[in-house]
């Protein structure tokens, strides 16, 4: 059982962060710091994955210790600790390692969001010793993306006692705090740059969609005409799966309208339902199957699925089984060891000779959304009855 933090801070003789300002500071060299933030700035905006290596140079130069490193949070690690990153100097074999969250001078530092001293801390981690390592002075920061988020810490060890002083704390914490703006404008810049490929990708497909539209409408009312008896029937017919096609349209709006979906999410059954409405026939059997346990999905993750469907729907719809009076399409789905395995499979349309050779934007559309939006996986088989497409999506993402 690990000392509780407070008991860990609470060792004089190891954590001895009154000492920085107890100690004579050392001369300040104010151009020298000047010319290292120019430097992590022009890392910054030149190669920013140099900025967090540059950063631990900066660090040593300008304290004048022997060996220091990141400790990056990684919260993927049971139980949670830090990760070792960016070592110099005499730890640098050590790149890598792992130090427990709750047990270590990096987390007394993210819990007291300020700079800490600790001497000889291998007196009581014993992880330490077990690595062999005897560290006479280390001088902790804490490094945070924004004002609430860790990154972790940035620590430089000095090879004696008595090295570091309050000067030294201090342009370590201007260092970290500039590359904590530095972070935050290169993940400003992220969410940006993918907002826009994202609206990019939104406008193709809405107007690769408006085409669509035009050719599915006109094939309804050839479907319609062809089995109406009068005029009001049609009109009936027509304008009831004119409705269908319009909702299934506004599931498949951009997820910034997000009032699309509901609140609690939308049932995969409902959601499927909605964009094959307006694909079947009148009179007749049901040419779309569906087989599978209700499954709620996220508003991200339902936009997703309905463009998948719609696409899958309107290209049946013009080539493989929706495009003839028989044709029927089976959609069958099952959890299995967290993931959704949904399977679309088309019968009774115009006999496959082939697989289509090309990919056109719809079917680029559809990998995208399956691989990249839900990070799954998409195999398609085109046999001579007609396609039979799989899917394996993780069940975190349908959440979404």
């Amino acid at each position: 059982m690990y000392p509780s933090p407070a008991e860990q801070a609470g060792n004089a003789e190891v954590f001895i962060t009154s000492a920085l300002h107890a100690r004579v500071p050392r001369k300040v060299d104010y151009r020298h710091e000047k010319a290292a933030l120019q430097d992590l700035a022009a890392r910054m905006a030149g190669c920013p994955e140099e900025l967090l290596p540059r950063l631990v140079d900066l660090a040593l130069e300008t304290t004048g210790a022997v060996t220091g490193g990141l400790s990056l949070y990684d919260e993927a690690s049971s139980p949670g600790g830090f990760r070792w990153h960016c070592l110099r100097g005499l730890l640098e074999p050590f790149e890598g390692g792992f130090a427990p969250r709750d047990y270590s001078p990096c987390g007394i530092t993210l819990d007291q969001r300020a700079p800490v001293l600790v001497q000889n801390p291998e007196r009581i981690y014993d992880w330490l010793v077990e690595v062999g390592m005897s560290l006479p002075e280390v001088l902790l920061v804490p490094l945070y993306v924004g004002s609430e988020l860790p990154l972790g810490t940035l620590w430089v060890v000095a090879e004696s006692n008595g090295h570091f002083d309050r000067e030294h704390a201090r342009v370590l914490t201007e260092f970290a705090s500039f590359v904590d703006i530095a972070l935050r404008m290169v993940r400003s810049e992220q969410h940006l740059r993918q907002a826009l490929d994202e609206q990019e990708l939104l406008t193709r497909e809405m107007n690769h969609r408006i085409q669509n539209l035009f050719a599915m409408t006109h094939s309804l009312v050839r479907m319609s005409a062809r089995h109406a008896g009068s005029a009001s029937e049609l009109a009936d017919t027509l304008l009831g799966r004119l409705g269908a096609l319009q909702r299934a349209h506004g599931r498949v709006r951009s997820g910034f309208a997000s009032s699309q979906v509901a609140p609690g999410g939308s049932d995969l059954a409902d959601l499927i339902r909605d964009i094959m409405e307006p694909h079947e026939g009148q009179p007749g059997p049901t040419r779309c199957s569906l087989t599978g346990a209700p499954l709620l999905c996220g508003p991200r993750s339902a936009t997703a699925l309905a463009l998948i469907f719609h696409e899958l729907a309107t290209n049946a719809a013009k080539y493989g089984a929706l495009s003839t009076e028989m044709g029927r399409v089976a959609i069958d789905w099952r959890e299995e060891g967290g993931s959704l395995h949904l399977r679309w499979t088309e019968e009774g349309g115009p006999r496959v000779e082939c697989s289509p050779g090309r990919s056109g934007f719809g079917a680029t559309l559809v990998s995208n959304s399956v691989t990249r939006q839900l990070g799954g996986t998409l195999r398609q088989d085109w046999r001579p009855d007609g396609l039979v497409l799989q899917m394996e999506l993780p069940i975190a993402a349908l959440s979404q």
